[in-house]
């Protein structure tokens, strides 16, 4: 049997009982036959090792942090791997695969950990050893600026993390005023009080919100996990936060809409024709566009928010952190500040959705009220159009027996006009007798044609 297990091949050769007792079956009744090489699905090795794409690294005190996540557009992903690919040529690095969504390297001076997600794409520089200036001489510092400020997308997030432990920790506690603003400082214990982790939320003058983590006994293995978890709930609260102005913008427009439907809504009693309520029924679908414009401006925005709050709220889970009693921590100040600006963007969508299907009902009742009225208007033109075809079918009998008449005297006419002709001739006959007895043989001759003319017409127009 060969089998590797290197994560590239997994082949299982000769099973047909001919290269030993593999394929023997144990009560010696007979062997297994040829059998065929299993067949993996496409996706097998994609989606397995999808669950180890993004390890966390290996951080030691002291360790700094930048981190920058960019908010990128689809036309955007060729730029944005060609600018990293040129990184990596500037210090001959192998660049990362071509259908790569995340890469790590070390460039010598930092390392490097690229990951690219939905709709934007995050860069976390890493930086070991004594740094003097705590948020001054920083992991980005070492960067080429030039490479660094050519970053295709937008910035979303821009984050300095210092990682310290020992003396150097305990240093910096001493002076934390000079780092933060104690108005909106946060800190909090976590990890079962491995670590202490201290913020303000705020963007600095050089653009970068600061954190500081003081490892009082994790591993190596556990400082990347947290470091990794604070980035993330950084980023993921920065992307969730995008949702709220544009809940504020739609709002106006969206209680606009609810005041015209309710107006709308109100009038429908008042309507006396049913022009009037055709003409209601073309602003109540004007409205219902209105609203359907707003949800589809607004649905993807909205639900992405709700996707990054869950993964903030699983994030902060997974740090495990504790108040010291003296600050507020950080999954407070987070959770006062988040949820009620996800609270403002759920009750935009909410009402959107309320307001459409309040206009659908609403139209749909106004359109039963069009098709009664239009089914009586049809029923009384029914009504009208079989008076008219009773009326019409009277006319047609009076007209068909003066048709039998006026047929009858012409038919008798002409055989007046024989028998005269035949007595000219010499023949003997009372024309006054046979002109007289034809008149009703011609009469019902010419009404029993009439009748199968009809009755053949009849059937042809069913």
């Amino acid at each position: 049997m060969e089998c590797h297990l290197d994560g590239t091949v997994g082949k299982i050769g000769n099973l047909n009982g001919r290269t030993g007792a593999v394929g023997s079956l144990g009560n010696g009744a007979g062997t297994y036959g040829d059998m065929r090489e299993m067949t993996d699905h496409p996706s097998r090795y994609v989606v397995t090792n999808e669950l180890h794409a993004r390890p966390f690294a290996d951080l030691t005190a002291p360790e700094h942090a930048s981190h920058f996540a960019m908010l990128m557009r689809p036309d955007e992903a060729r730029r944005e791997r060609d600018h990293l690919e040129a990184l990596c040529k500037r210090y001959n690095v192998a660049p990362p695969q071509p259908d790569a969504t995340h890469f790590t390297a070390d460039f010598g001076a930092f390392r490097l950990k690229w990951e690219r997600h939905t709709e934007f794409t995050t860069y976390t520089f890493f930086r070991r050893g004594q740094i003097a200036d705590l948020f001054g001489d920083t992991a980005a510092a070492v960067v080429p600026k030039d490479w660094l400020d050519a970053l295709p997308g937008q910035r979303m997030v821009a984050s300095h993390l210092a990682l310290l432990g020992g003396d150097d920790a305990t240093a910096a506690s001493d002076s934390l005023t000079r780092y933060f603003v104690m108005e909106s400082f946060c800190r909090g214990s976590m990890l079962g009080g491995e670590a202490i982790v201290s913020t303000d939320f705020r963007i600095h003058a050089d653009g970068f919100t600061r954190t500081l983590v003081q490892d009082v006994g994790m591993t190596s293995r556990e400082s990347g996990r947290l470091i990794q978890r604070l980035l993330e709930i950084e980023t993921y609260w920065t992307m969730a936060m995008l949702a709220l102005p544009l809940a504020r913008e739609v709002s106006p427009g969206v209680g606009k809409i609810g005041e015209a439907l309710v107006d709308l809504t109100a009038r429908m009693n008042t309507l006396e024709s049913i022009e009037d309520e055709r003409d209601l029924l073309a602003q109540l679908t004007s409205v219902s566009a209105e609203i359907e414009k707003s949800i589809a401006a607004t649905s993807y925005r909205f639900g992405a928010a709700r996707a990054y709050l869950a993964l903030v709220e699983e994030r902060i889970a997974e740090v495990r952190e504790k108040s010291d009693g003296q600050y507020s921590t950080l999954s407070a100040f987070i959770d006062r500040r988040l949820a009620p600006a996800m609270r403002t963007c759920e009750s935009v969508a909410t009402r959107q959705l309320s307001l459409s299907a309040r206009a659908t009902r609403a139209a749909n009742l106004l359109r039963t009220r069009v098709d009664i009225k239009v089914e009586g208007q049809n029923r009384d033109l029914l009504a009208s159009m079989d008076r008219r075809a009773r009326l019409q079918l009277r006319l047609q009998r009076i007209v068909e027996g003066l048709s039998v008449a006026a047929i009858t005297y012409y038919v008798v006419s002409l055989i007046g006009y024989s028998l005269d002709a035949a007595v000219s001739a010499g023949a003997v006959l009372d024309t006054d007798l046979l002109r007289g007895l034809s008149i009703p043989v011609a009469a019902v001759l010419i009404w029993l044609g009439s009748r199968q003319i009809r009755k053949q017409l009849e059937k042809e127009s069913e």
